[in-house]
């Protein structure tokens, strides 16, 4: 998996950890990190495909099964 870095003000990251550990919704801020990208580029994939910026041609990516995995 590629390994990235980004700057992330302070007050994201306090909140993200209210929902990060045992009993929470991620596991880590990895896991958290990637589910807000996936629906960051669902969200994304939605408003090209609304204004016809999306070929149909463009395979679909399962985040799930990538091949850099």
């Amino acid at each position: 998996m590629t390994k990235i870095s980004v700057e992330v003000p302070q007050h994201i990251l306090d909140d993200l950890q209210l929902h990060i550990g045992t009993d929470k919704k991620y596991v880590s801020l990895s896991d958290a990190i990637r589910a807000a990208l996936r629906k960051l580029l669902d969200t994304l994939d939605e408003i090209d495909n609304r204004h016809g910026r999306r070929p149909e041609s463009q395979p679909e990516i399962n985040p799930y099964n990538s091949p850099s995995e």
